[in-house]
């Protein structure tokens, strides 16, 4: 009951509940980090362990060494992409040309790691995926959480397209979105792996940060002359 009660609700929350709550987009980040400490409670009133929600104290060097490497690697890529003339307009984003320096900040200092990384990583491969492997064995948990984390994706992956004009009509706009969540899925499945690999839920935040974070400091850097 638990498991499903957060499967539906991590299924609602980014596309439906968020952008109704009051003061959105500026209530974003304050209420995930609520909506985090609420489902944590949640998950521990249920009688989920720390173990199992990967926040075990003693695992926290294994998580920091796993995701420290994995962060590592995507800092690595993205300097590499936007040394290469080719690539580097790949990495632009609508959204964040022309923002400023404290714009850009804040979203990559704030926004992105208390608004979006530590409540989905809390939220699908601590508690959702905590509760799937007491009910399913550990690849149908992993698919099945990597599974809602690519539908999670649906409104942010097609606000995306259509700030930075990626599809022409409906047909081309469901293909992108349908590309993004399955792109979205797939990272669901490697931040499900480093979770239950490292034991600990600081490898997937570590990797996850190093994507969106640097991806929005590439992205706002990638409008700029080279």
């Amino acid at each position: 009951m638990f498991a499903a009660s957060v499967a539906v609700l991590l299924g609602a929350w980014n596309n439906v509940v968020i952008t109704r709550l009051p003061g959105y987009p500026q209530s974003y980040v304050p209420v995930n980090l609520a909506a985090t400490g609420l489902l944590l409670a949640g998950a521990r009133f249920a009688g989920t362990t720390w173990q199992e929600l990967g926040l075990e104290r003693r695992r926290a060097r294994a998580g920091i060494g796993w995701g420290g490497v994995c962060a590592a690697v995507v800092a690595a890529g993205y300097a590499v992409a936007l040394a290469v003339p080719a690539v580097r307009p790949l990495l632009a984003d609508a959204r964040l040309a022309g923002a400023g320096s404290g714009e850009i900040a804040h979203q990559a200092l704030v926004r992105i790691p208390l608004g979006t990384v530590v409540w989905e990583e809390v939220a699908f491969r601590g508690v959702l995926l905590a509760a799937l492997l007491r009910l399913l064995p550990p690849r149908t948990a992993v698919a099945v959480s990597a599974a809602l984390f690519g539908i999670w994706h649906i409104r942010p992956t097609l606000s995306a397209a259509r700030a930075n004009t990626l599809a022409d009509g409906g047909a081309g706009l469901f293909a992108v979105v349908l590309l993004g969540c399955a792109v979205t899925a797939a990272a669901g499945v490697l931040f499900a792996w480093l979770r239950l690999r490292s034991g600990s839920l600081l490898a997937p935040v570590l990797l996850h940060l190093a994507t969106n974070s640097l991806g929005a400091l590439a992205a706002a850097a990638a409008h700029r002359p080279g």
